[in-house]
C-alpha cells in the first residue's frame, strides 16, 4: 500500500541532501581556481560600431596580475588573484574566489590587435577592440544611371 507521508519525507530528505551537496560543491569550485558556470570573470561585450568592447568584473586583481591576448576572433583574460596570507589572518567565512584564472572570449568579428586599448579602474577591466579595417561596415555609394 502507498503511503503517501512516508514517500513525502524521503523526497524531502533527498532534497536536503542534494541542496547539502551543491553547496558544498559550490565552494570548493569558486575557492581554487577560480570558476564558474557562466565562467569567470562576469563579462560583457557589446558593439560600438568600429570597435568592440569586452568589460570584465576583476575586484581585488591588479594590473600586473592580468595578461590579455587576442589570435584571430577570440580575446584571452588571464589572471590572478591572491589570497590574504600571515599568521594575522583567520577566515571566518571566504566566499570570493582566489586563484589563477583563464577566460576566452569569442569576438563577433575580426579586430586590429594593433590598436586595442585596455583600462582596469575600480576592480572593472574595460577592453576596446577596434574592429579589422574589412570587419568594418562601409557605405557604399549608390551611383544613377
Amino acid at each position: 500500500m502507498f503511503n503517501g507521508m512516508r514517500l513525502t519525507n524521503r523526497f524531502e530528505d533527498m532534497r536536503r541532501e542534494m541542496d547539502r551537496l551543491i553547496d558544498g560543491f559550490g565552494i570548493g569550485i569558486l575557492q581554487s581556481p577560480l570558476r564558474a558556470v557562466g565562467g569567470y570573470p562576469a563579462v560583457n561585450v557589446w558593439d560600438e560600431g568600429t570597435s568592440v568592447c569586452v568589460e570584465a568584473e576583476v575586484p581585488g586583481v591588479k594590473r600586473e596580475q592580468l595578461d590579455l591576448y587576442v589570435v584571430g576572433k577570440e580575446l584571452t583574460i588571464k589572471g590572478n588573484r591572491e589570497v590574504a596570507t600571515g599568521e594575522s589572518v583567520s577566515y571566518q567565512r571566504r566566499e570570493r574566489g582566489t586563484g589563477e584564472f583563464t577566460r576566452v572570449i569569442p569576438l563577433p568579428v575580426e579586430v586590429d590587435s594593433n590598436t586595442i586599448e585596455a583600462k582596469l579602474c575600480d576592480g572593472v577591466l574595460t577592453v576596446r577592440l577596434p574592429k579589422a579595417e574589412r570587419a568594418r561596415p562601409r557605405q557604399i555609394e549608390v551611383r544613377v544611371g
